[in-house]
């Protein structure tokens, strides 16, 4: 693709953005953006159509090729409200394009014909010392969804905010931003494999003020610190999602539902957090055969304590229900039937429950 521009259109490409970041870092990427230079927007729409590439985003110059993301080098200037509300325009070199980029790490280029790095704004040096630095303030400032973007990168990378970029991000409201928005930045955050970096990010940005008037308590930072270092070993990863919400719900001093409500999140989320039980600060046996009643626990959210695992091997309910002995065919036998059936069926479920052993010994 990139010699068949260079041939025939004069076109000169780098590959730009989170791939090169990502490369660096060793990490696994899918989706490649690509920046052709030297080229009007007439002849690169000719190229595109040539190539069979589709537009998405006609007035960004951007088209869809296979795994590439093909653009003209753009630069945006704020002209309305909202994180859309951008004039977009021809870039015409490569520093003047890469400056519109978040952080420096994300403004590195990679020219494909030299075989070389262009690093514009020492986004080489921050990655190595995993630092996220903005670039420009002005500019950063006129799109507050980079705000989320600063705590899930640290959440994603295990990446420091630079401290003059923290300030930035302190001073940038967030009410422009649909809560569905905000939610996709958050729930990048959510799957991180640093949730600590990104829980501090949460607060020392200023998000969870702006979001829930939630400010910065170090005591309880230290706690959920804890939490989230000793419990990461056991995320179910069908369920990392959700272990972040879960966790640090309880501290937000709000119904989990409102907090769910407040972030516009989809419908899975109320599913596996809003109503499920906390854990206790005495993690039983009891407690984990109620948590076990209908499915095991490989679903429930508070499966990554390790006591509760432990407790839910020896009850033999981690990927089962608990068996309470009690069989329905029994109790019809005895003369219950109906919602008198299912009344005396929970009640004697509920009292072998709590006839078992603090640990199941």
């Amino acid at each position: 693709m990139t010699s068949f521009l260079k041939k025939h259109y004069g076109g000169k490409c780098y590959i730009v953005g989170g791939a090169v970041r990502d490369h660096l870092l060793g990490r696994e990427c899918r989706d490649y953006d690509i920046e052709c230079y030297g080229i009007s927007p007439e002849l690169f729409e000719t190229a595109m159509e040539r190539l069979g590439a589709q537009g998405v985003g006609r007035s960004f110059f951007v088209y869809k090729y296979h795994q590439l993301d093909i653009a003209l080098p753009r630069k945006e200037k704020k002209i309305g409200v909202g994180h859309r509300g951008f004039d977009v325009t021809l870039a015409t070199e490569e520093r003047e394009a890469s400056k519109r980029r978040d952080f420096t790490i994300n403004a590195l280029m990679y020219d494909i014909e030299g075989e070389q790095i262009l690093d514009y704004w020492h986004g080489l040096a921050d990655l190595d010392q995993k630092v996220l630095r903005v670039i420009d303030k002005v500019s950063f400032a006129e799109d507050s969804l980079r705000v989320l973007r600063a705590m899930q990168f640290a959440a994603r990378f295990g990446f420091k905010v630079e401290s003059e970029s923290c300030d930035v991000c302190r001073q940038i409201p967030l009410d422009d931003l649909p809560k569905e928005r905000i939610f996709l930045e958050l729930e990048k955050m959510f799957k991180g494999a640093f949730p600590v970096y990104g829980l501090y990010y949460f607060l020392a940005l200023g998000i969870a003020q702006k979001l829930f008037s939630i400010e910065m308590n170090h005591q309880n930072f230290i706690i959920l610190s804890r939490e989230f270092r000793r419990s990461k070993k056991n995320y179910l990863e069908q369920l990392h999602p959700y272990y972040f919400l879960y966790i640090a719900a309880p501290y937000f001093d709000k119904e989990r539902r409102e907090i769910l409500d407040r972030l516009g999140a989809p419908g899975i989320y109320y599913k596996k957090i809003a109503d499920v039980p906390l854990l206790p600060r005495l993690i039983d046996c009891a407690f984990v055969a109620r948590a076990a009643d209908k499915e095991g626990l490989t679903g429930f959210v508070g499966n990554y304590h390790p006591r509760v695992k432990l407790l839910a091997q020896r009850l033999g309910v981690w990927d089962r229900p608990f068996d309470s002995g009690v069989i329905p065919s029994v109790l019809m036998a005895e003369g219950f039937e109906g919602k008198a059936l299912g009344d005396e069926l929970a009640k004697r479920t509920e009292e072998k429950i709590r006839g078992l052993d603090e640990d199941c010994t």
